[in-house]
């Protein structure tokens, strides 16, 4: 059962850094970036929330505006990382997290995207979706 504040999901304009950044000061300063919008958008959609230590899942997409140079998984820790008290109570809670980056040449469809997702679609690049939700209906998949 979806609660008031999942689907948490909302999107970063800007390039995401990687752990193995060689500027730290950049790095803390995306960590930053992500960790405001991430409140921003909390307290906008569930103002008072209280975070539960329930199982989550997580969503990135990565909108590039050219062929990214770096690999896309070293993107993933520090976005986790800037949501720890925003989104939820500890990365520990999410059981999966699919991350994806889109290209300028990838052809992109969504059959049904979210209101946000949409808006990451029409944003200009780049732009970071992220999507944290409590719906774990994964779980049921047969191989």
């Amino acid at each position: 059962m979806e609660s008031e504040l999942y689907p948490f999901e909302f999107l970063v304009h800007g390039t995401p850094l990687s752990l193995q950044a060689k500027n730290r000061a950049n790095l803390e300063s995306w960590k930053a970036k992500v960790q405001e919008t991430g409140i921003s958008h909390r307290e906008e959609a569930c103002p008072g929330f209280f975070l539960d230590p329930e199982p989550l899942a997580a969503w990135i997409f990565y909108f590039a505006p050219a062929p990214i140079q770096g690999d896309v998984d070293n993107i993933v820790k520090p976005i986790l990382d800037a949501l720890k008290g925003v989104a939820y109570l500890d990365d520990r809670q999410l059981e999966r997290v699919t991350v994806q980056k889109f290209e300028p040449e990838t052809e992109i469809s969504f059959v049904s995207p979210t209101k946000r997702l949409a808006e990451a679609l029409e944003a200009e690049r780049p732009t970071v979706y992220v999507r944290i939700s409590n719906d774990l209906r994964w779980r049921e998949v047969k191989w």
